[in-house]
């Protein structure tokens, strides 16, 4: 069977943190590159993403900051698409999306727009415009995503789900990276640890987190919430102060690069979400063979399967989330075969799925068959 013809891409990002967004472009582009695709990562000037691209020796073109509107970066941007003759142009936020467009007016690109976020604005009519009119494809993360979407507007069949993919470990780490972390979190092997991954955002729910570890601590002392993340939240305002009167009981980290550094040392990750388009957090801790305790709210359900891979709550209850702790700490063998089985259930969603998902709707752009709906 013949190798897919190589493409010329240009991926566009203007987000200035590296966060969950920025790391899937990435493992977009990294796959992309194996295959032996031509690609131009477009990102802000200083962003945590032109680092990292850099680093990985992935050619970047900047947007310069202080720029009105990015007018002068759209200039800059039309012409180095034309120069490397760009068949692809995929936007992967929201504002990215608008700079891709107008770059592009006029030229013979295929646009893409990638849709992660839940937030949908009340005007249909500007939406449709810009998600039906200006791109010729949308990547929803999640089913979710795909109705909220079609329900704003955009016409189904411009619509593609293409869920965030993760990369998986052949092996499992040991018992030397679960000793190795928790002593770094000055935490004894008794001790239930209890994790939460991403940004202190209001809709990721630190604060129903750190709520529920307050009503635990009467049946189960020993447990200990590793919050991880960045984000001005964490030190200052309602949060802050939470945290303090937690004191020992809650260890905060910054923004994970590894995983390896992060997962090992939990016996349970949680995420009480208000929002959340998929929930790539909970796909990694089933991948490292953790059972998941979330809300069910936008894409989360279609992620972890109750009673089989953890247990799904309704939102905004700090007591529901903690008796789901007390629950799992109590339920050994139901953790490890929640944990199995979300292991198995997350190769479903593994990086080169992704990867060929997106690459075989870049194909059927460029030789002109549109979008299958999904």
């Amino acid at each position: 069977m013949n190798a897919p013809t190589p493409l010329r891409i240009a991926h566009v990002d203007t987000g200035m943190s590296l966060r969950g967004g920025q790391r899937q472009l990435l493992l977009l582009a990294r796959g992309l590159r194996a295959r032996g695709h031509d690609q131009l990562l477009v990102c802000m000037e200083g962003s945590g993403l032109e680092d990292r691209a850099r680093q990985e020796g992935f050619r970047v073109f900047t947007l310069p900051p202080h720029d009105p509107a990015h007018a002068f970066g759209i200039l800059l941007l039309r012409q180095q698409l034309v120069m490397s003759a760009v068949e692809i142009l995929h936007a992967h936020d929201g504002r990215g999306h608008t700079v891709a467009w107008l770059a592009s007016l006029g030229l013979p690109v295929r646009r893409i727009a990638t849709r992660r976020v839940t937030f949908f604005p009340a005007d249909r009519w500007t939406y449709r415009l810009k998600y039906a009119r200006t791109c010729h494809a949308v990547v929803a993360v999640s089913a979710y995503i795909r109705e909220l979407a079609a329900g704003a507007g955009v016409p189904r069949e411009h619509i593609e789900v293409i869920p965030d993919g993760i990369e998986l470990l052949a092996n499992l780490p040991g018992a030397a990276a679960r000793s190795r972390l928790r002593n770094a979190w000055q935490l004894g092997e008794e001790a239930f640890v209890v994790g939460q991954l991403g940004a202190f955002t209001p809709e990721k729910g630190q604060d129903v987190a750190l709520d529920a570890l307050a009503l635990v601590a009467a049946k189960l002392p020993h447990a200990r919430l590793v919050l991880a993340g960045d984000g001005s939240a964490r030190a200052e305002g309602a949060l802050a102060q939470k945290i303090d009167q937690l004191g020992a009981r809650v260890r905060l980290l910054d923004a994970v690069e590894d995983p390896t550094d992060f997962f090992p040392g939990l016996d349970l990750l949680i995420m009480p979400s208000k929002a959340e388009g998929l929930g790539s957090s909970a796909l990694l801790a089933m991948a490292y063979g953790l059972p998941v305790v979330a809300n069910r709210v936008g894409g989360l359900p279609e992620v972890v399967v109750e009673n089989e891979t953890g247990w799904l709550l309704p939102p905004g209850s700090p007591q529901a989330l903690a008796d789901a702790i007390i629950l799992a700490a109590s339920a050994r063998v139901k953790r490890v075969k929640f944990g199995r089985q979300g292991r198995k259930r997350a190769e479903g969603f593994s990086a080169d799925i992704m990867v060929r998902r997106t690459e075989a709707l870049y194909h059927r752009l460029v030789s002109g068959g549109g979008q299958r709906q999904t």
